[in-house]
């Protein structure tokens, strides 16, 4: 038995934690972010003083910032190892409720220790303290409820042991994995208690490949023996299960294509014959033209969001199964269920179907369907300003292209960036991405052959994401290059760990793409007959009418206060030169990309289902309204 705090025995158990795959023993937990305030600094601060163990503090400066920051560190490791966070009450813990969601619904494991209110209630009101009337009970840490897998509040020493073995199920379970949040009460964070021995011995949590029953994978073969066209859709339960190669012989050997979701881009390599790369609302014309001639769709560890299926229209009424390990996932669009691990389920099929002697009909399509795409991205790749200048998708607003000609000079488009950056960039670099245009382009264009290399969190879309996650995958991946690709509008959102990644030493690259706006927006409202409302970062007077041009800010200059390496881009030259020097550089970089407004890709024949206005005296917007409602006609109904 060992009497400790809390605090003391919260930190010795995180430090004998261990995660294994295929016989790979990894340590869990590498250490713990924190922004110490008042209701956790004495408690478990006071612990990782004393003595951290093998756990490293990290200081970060915001607490959404650096729970980002956690999850861009745990996708890294495809979830066999995390950063813990840790903050005061009150605000400084309803600032981490956002990526608590954002690792949710990605499927990512995020462990958070946000300090509780006194469990005595004895100061009470203390400081920070959010009061209801109708229940004292409740305090901020009740807003982490409905957006983590697992919840609960240490009111008493001895609830830590139960708490954190649940805790540690919760987070290393890949169906059930996602944020945890364990409140603790100030007070009780200091409280001693004398704890057995076997509460800190080496716990190893084993993550298994459940292959699926006999009946899942009859069904499976079935479905696809009798299907001339299969298509397989890569998900992140790919990348997370290890299952690239595997999936990407199942393929070769039955002639199937396959396309990729942004949690799946990586896990395959992008030059596979058989790659049609990334799939839907977000996706290109090759994955997009062959979903709609599948006969049989075959979903591989997807959470099947309206970005992947085109809002159920784009392969909605086609006959699917869906391989996942949740049920939950797997149960979407009223799929055939086949339960298991990715990896484990394609090999099962594999020998099934190999005993068959099956092959698809595919013959050549897929061939022309890539073939065309390769065409259409030289030209995106090649897409400058020029006399035949036109932007590439339907709402054109002229007027603010001049505008910012006049205000920056020269004719960087998005795309011809975007391809010039893929082209120069290290093989193995890693590229961090959420929100905006660039998802949309980045799964488009975006072609790699290293394992892991592309991190995009698009199934909370979490504008700030960017930066902060991009230090994660440098926590994780220290010798390989990581860039962040942000927008403007991402980068005002939250980008105050670019700081904590000089302090700890490791460098990341922003690569900010200033379109003076949310851009990505600005198309949605201005394509479907909506004003210019509130979308462009433009001068107004105390009326809040427009009363002048578009903002220009020096973003180089923002991040040069802070001590990093930056630099401007308005040409391709220009880019391409500090693509080349930030390789050099030993601290933080970031390249003000300077690229006009409306040159991004437009979509490629895949739907999404938005809320349009069903009344307006406006003729454009009846328009859409109308065109929204024929493809409402057409779509799966759930």
């Amino acid at each position: 038995m060992s009497v400790m705090t809390v605090g003391q025995a919260l930190v010795k158990f995180l430090d004998n934690q261990y995660v294994e795959l295929d016989g790979v023993q990894n340590k869990f937990v590498d250490g713990i972010f924190t922004i110490f305030g008042h209701g956790i600094v004495v408690g478990l601060g006071q612990a990782l003083d004393r003595d951290p163990g093998g756990l490293r503090v990290y200081q970060g400066r915001n607490e959404q910032g650096m729970a980002h920051a956690a999850t861009g560190f745990a996708r890294q490791h495809n979830r066999r190892k995390i950063i813990a966070c840790a903050s005061s009450i009150g605000p400084g813990a309803a600032n981490m409720v956002t990526a608590a969601a954002c690792a949710t619904v990605n499927r990512i494991p995020l462990l958070l220790f946000p300090g509780d209110t006194f469990a005595t209630r004895q100061p009470d009101p203390v400081l920070q303290q959010l009061e209801r009337d109708s229940s004292p009970s409740v305090t901020v840490n009740d807003a982490f409820r409905p957006v983590c897998r697992f919840w609960d509040r240490i009111t008493r020493p001895e609830q830590l042991m139960s708490t954190m073995a649940q805790a540690m199920r919760v987070l290393t379970d890949p169906a059930q994995t996602g944020a945890v949040c364990v409140a603790l009460s100030q007070d009780v964070e200091g409280e001693a208690y004398d704890y057995p021995d076997y509460f800190f011995e080496k716990r190893v949590h084993r993550v298994r490949r459940p292959r699926p029953v006999r009946e899942d994978l009859e069904t499976l073969v079935e479905l696809v023996t009798e299907s001339r066209r299969p298509l397989v859709i890569c998900g992140g339960g790919v990348r997370y299960s290890e299952a690239g190669e595997t999936l990407e012989r199942f393929c070769e050997e039955f002639k199937i294509p396959f396309a990729e979701t942004q949690a799946g881009k990586s896990a395959c390599h992008s030059s596979d014959p058989w790659n049609m790369g990334g799939i839907g609302v977000t996706g290109n014309g090759a994955a997009n033209a062959v979903a709609r001639r599948a006969d049989l769709i075959i979903s591989v560890g997807s959470r099947l969001t309206d970005f992947t299926t085109g809002s159920k229209e784009l392969y909605g009424h086609t006959k699917h199964v869906s391989v996942n390990i949740s049920p939950f996932d797997a149960g979407k669009m009223d799929a055939a269920m086949v339960i298991g691990d990715a990896k484990a389920v394609l090999e099962d099929a594999e020998v099934a179907l190999a005993a068959r002697g099956y092959v698809s009909a595919w013959g050549d399509e897929p061939k022309k369907a890539r073939a065309a795409w390769e065409e259409e991205y030289r030209r995106l790749a090649a897409y400058t300003y020029g006399p035949d200048f036109e932007p590439l998708i339907r709402a054109r607003d002229p007027e603010s292209i001049r505008e910012y000609r006049q205000l920056y000079g020269g004719g960087l488009t998005q795309t011809s960036a975007i391809a010039l950056i893929r082209e120069r960039i290290d093989p193995d670099a890693i590229v961090v991405g959420a929100s905006g245009s660039l998802p949309g382009d980045l799964q488009r264009m975006w072609t790699t052959d290293v394992k892991d290399s592309y991190q995009m969190e698009y199934g909370f879309s979490t504008m700030g994401y960017e930066i902060a996650a991009s230090l994660g995958a440098k926590l994780a991946c220290p010798q390989r290059e990581v860039y962040a690709m942000c927008g403007d509008g991402a980068f005002l959102m939250l980008h105050s760990e670019l700081v904590t990644s000089l302090q700890e030493g490791k460098k990341i690259n922003v690569l900010l793409f200033d379109n003076c706006g949310f851009g990505c927006i600005n198309n949605l409202q201005m394509s479907n007959g909506i004003g210019n409302l509130a979308t462009e970062f433009r001068y107004r007077d105390e009326n809040g009418r427009l009363a002048g041009g578009m903002i220009p800010v020096d973003y180089a200059a923002v991040a040069a206060g802070y001590g990093c390496r930056t630099y401007t881009a308005r040409t391709l030259e220009e880019l391409a030169a500090a693509l080349q020097d930030a390789k050099r550089q030993t601290v933080s970089t970031l390249i003000d990309i300077k690229a006009m407004p409306k040159t991004m890709t437009d979509g490629y024949d895949a739907w999404w289902n938005v809320g349009l206005a069903a009344a307006t005296d406006s003729p454009v917007q009846r328009q859409a309204y109308e065109k929204l409602l024929e493809n409402r006609a057409k779509a799966r109904k759930y």
